[in-house]
C-alpha cells in the first residue's frame, strides 16, 4: 500500500508510527517544505508543497490527510480525483456543506473516504458496547469530559473551542456505543471566571437520539482538579441495569434482580466479557486497521465519511443551539 501524507505538523508523527507493516509512505507534502523534509527524514520518500504534483509523481493508493480542517475539502477532492482512497483527520470539514461535497465525491469516485475518529476504537468503548444487551432496552447515556490543558496558540483564540475541537470525539463515541442516530439538541456554552480561552471552553448539551434515548454531555477545557479521561467518563442506563466506565480501566455494571429489598430492587454485578480477538482496537491504530481492511476488501470502515457526517452534524447543531438559545433539529443539519 503506497501512501502520500499531507500535513506534516506535530500530529502527523503519530500517523506515521501507527501504520502497519507493508505500508510505504512514498511522499510527504506540506506548505512548509522544511516540515515535509523533517518528517521524511532519510526514508528516501519524495517531499513537496503541492499535493496534485506529488500524486502525479508517485501514484499512491492512499492519501493520509493530516492538515488543518480548512484544508480538508481541497485535499480530499484532489486525492479522490486522482483515484486515491482517503483517511483524514477529524473534524472532517469546517462546515456541513463541505462535508457533504466530500462524501458525494467519494461515492462518485468509488473510493473509501474515512475519518480518524479514534475514540470508538478504545478498548473500554468496545467492551462497553458488548455489554449493552445485559442492560435491557437503553434509555440514557451520560458523559463527563473535564480536562484543563494549556495549549497556547490557536485553540485558546477559537470560538466554540470545546465543541469544535474536542466534543466530536465524545459525540461520535456516544453514537457508536448505542448504535443510535441524533435527532435534536439543546446546548449551553459559557466561559468560567478562571478560563484562559477566548470563548466556548465549557458546554453542556442534551441530545435526543432515536428510539427515545437521551444523551447528555458535560464538558470543560478549564476545570482543574479530578481530571477525566480524554475518552470521558460514562454512565449508561437501561431498563434492566446500568454500566459505568471511567474512561480509563474501570468498567463495571449492575443488573436488577426480581427481588425487592425495602424500596429498591436488588442488583447484582454483571461479568465483564473479554474482547473478541478479531475486534479492531488501539485508538488510532484501530482506525488505520479498519481503513486498510475496507480498502483491501472493498467494504466500508466504521468511520466512513458518510456516517461520520452525523457526528459532525451534532457539533454544528450544538453550536447553533448555543448561539440561538433554542433546541435544534439535527436531521436538518445532515440533509
Amino acid at each position: 500500500m503506497r501512501a502520500v501524507l499531507v500535513g506534516c505538523g506535530g500530529q502527523s508523527k503519530a500517523w506515521v508510527d501507527g501504520l502497519p507493516d507493508g505500508w510505504e509512505i512514498a511522499g510527504f507534502v506540506d506548505l512548509q517544505l522544511a516540515a515535509a523534509e523533517r518528517l521524511a527524514g532519510d526514508s528516501g520518500a519524495a517531499v513537496g508543497t503541492d499535493l496534485a504534483s506529488m500524486l502525479h509523481e508517485v501514484r499512491p493508493d492512499v492519501v493520509l490527510d493530516c492538515t488543518v480542517p480548512a484544508a480538508h475539502l481541497e485535499v480530499t477532492l484532489t486525492a479522490l480525483s486522482a483515484g486515491c482512497h482517503v483517511l483524514g483527520e477529524k473534524p472532517m470539514a469546517e462546515n456541513l456543506d463541505d462535508a457533504r461535497r466530500m462524501v458525494a465525491a467519494a461515492a462518485a469516485a468509488g473510493r473509501v473516504y474515512a475519518v480518524s475518529q479514534n475514540y470508538r476504537y478504545e478498548t473500554g468503548a468496545r467492551r462497553l458496547r458488548q455489554m449493552l444487551p445485559e442492560l435491557g432496552t437503553l434509555t440514557a447515556l451520560h458523559s463527563d469530559f473535564f480536562v484543563a490543558p494549556h495549549f497556547g496558540g490557536l485553540r485558546e483564540e477559537m470560538r466554540h473551542v470545546l465543541l469544535l475541537d474536542m466534543a466530536i470525539h465524545t459525540f461520535d463515541a456516544a453514537r457508536y456505543m448505542v448504535n443510535g442516530d441524533p435527532k435534536r439538541v439543546f446546548c449551553l456554552e459559557w466561559e468560567p471566571a478562571n478560563s484562559w480561552y477566548t470563548q466556548g471552553s465549557s458546554a453542556t448539551a442534551v441530545f435526543e437520539l432515536d428510539g427515545g434515548k437521551v444523551f447528555t454531555y458535560r464538558g470543560s477545557w478549564c476545570a482543574n482538579g479530578f481530571r477525566s479521561s480524554w475518552e470521558s467518563g460514562w454512565r449508561i442506563v437501561g431498563t434492566h441495569g446500568s454500566l459505568i466506565w471511567d474512561g480509563f480501566d474501570e468498567l463495571k455494571a449492575e443488573a436488577a434482580q426480581p427481588v425487592r429489598e425495602d424500596l429498591f430492587d436488588r442488583v447484582e454485578p454483571i461479568a465483564i466479557p473479554a474482547l473478541d480477538a478479531s475486534d479492531r482496537i488501539g485508538g488510532h491504530l484501530g482506525v488505520i486497521q479498519d481503513f486498510v481492511r475496507a480498502v483491501e476488501s472493498g467494504s466500508e470502515p466504521e468511520t466512513r465519511g458518510a456516517d461520520n457526517i452525523k457526528s459532525l452534524g451534532m457539533v454544528f447543531a450544538a453550536i447553533e443551539s448555543a448561539e440561538t438559545g433554542r433546541r435544534v433539529d439535527i436531521t436538518s443539519q445532515e440533509a
